[in-house]
């Protein structure tokens, strides 16, 4: 089994992993995000909102006033099932972009 960064538990109650080989590819992607796992983590326990994926994945949204980069959305996109995971996660000041497709809970 791959590494586990950390675990969190969603809205729904169900536990969604963090793997190292998931982080490493986000802190690769947006090298911004390095030493924010715990906002990620919270962002899913703790959101303001949850919205449609493209499919059946689910992104979390919860506002920070203060980041590593300024006040900002932190963004987490995962699935929930039998194993829940983490898919990528970055930060935006554009939050309505992503609002727009469906918000299916608010806190």
């Amino acid at each position: 089994m791959a590494d586990i960064v950390g675990v969190t538990i969603s809205k729904n109650g169900v536990s969604i992993r963090l793997t190292y080989k998931q982080w490493a590819h986000i802190i690769e992607s947006h090298d911004y995000m390095a030493g924010n796992l715990d906002l990620v983590l919270e962002s899913i326990e703790n959101p303001d909102y949850i919205v449609r994926g493209w499919t059946d994945e689910l992104i979390a949204l919860k506002y920070y006033e203060k980041t590593s980069i300024s006040d900002k959305y932190v963004v987490v996109v995962y699935k929930e099932g039998t194993e829940g995971f983490i898919i990528t996660a970055f930060m935006t000041s554009k939050q309505d972009k992503i609002l727009k497709r469906g918000v299916i809970w608010a806190k």
